[in-house]
């Protein structure tokens, strides 16, 4: 995987989001964005991995926890849903840690209550695994 890659795969994740919103408009649970966004990457032949289990290591044991990604995209991008009033400081905390915990390089957090997924709904996160692909 080449930072170009993830850059077309974003474009590609963000069009899917896109397409979902257009079609139900904001106002409705997560779940339902959830599901859409399931078909719609079906739809478009995006590798996912729908509410993937985290593994959480500490002082060499594995721990038994409840830690579910949103979406694991074709292994490379870790997307988080929400469907809330604002995007507060603990969510992007939860992407970033589910980057660090699952050595993902690239996070997508989007915001489906929104007007305009592009302006106000999605941000990207980068991490140091990020810096370590080649352009």
């Amino acid at each position: 995987m080449t930072k170009k890659q993830l850059r077309e795969l974003e474009y590609d994740i963000t069009g899917a989001c896109i397409e979902v919103h257009r079609n139900i408009g904001p106002g409705l649970l997560e779940s339902v964005y959830h599901k859409c966004l399931a078909r719609e990457f079906q739809l478009r032949n995006i590798r996912f991995s729908s509410e993937m289990m985290v593994k959480v290591f500490y002082k060499d044991i594995d721990l038994e926890t409840d830690l579910r990604v949103d979406f694991f995209v074709e292994q490379c991008i870790v997307l988080e849903l929400k469907a809330v009033e604002k995007i507060l400081p603990i969510h992007e905390a939860q992407i970033l840690t589910y980057m660090k915990l699952t050595e993902c390089p690239k996070g997508l957090l989007v915001n489906f209550n929104c007007t305009n997924i592009i302006v106000e709904g999605k941000k990207s996160y980068v991490n140091s695994f990020y810096t370590e692909i080649p352009d």
